[in-house]
């Protein structure tokens, strides 16, 4: 079975902000990086933003 590639975000934000991701992600047993990918698709669902999909 083939696997798609990840790619890599780097971002900066203010620490307070990245507390409160760090307490969503808790609070939602998910990773950081779990929780933003989640925000993304939430507000792109939200804002008719398609998303590609990888070939399969």
């Amino acid at each position: 079975m083939a696997t798609t590639k990840t790619a890599t975000l780097t971002i900066r934000v203010e620490p307070g902000l990245k507390e409160a991701l760090r307490a969503a992600a808790k609070e939602e047993h998910r990773s950081i990086a779990n929780m933003i990918e989640v925000l993304i698709r939430e507000h792109c669902e939200k804002n008719g933003i398609a998303i590609e999909q990888p070939n399969k």
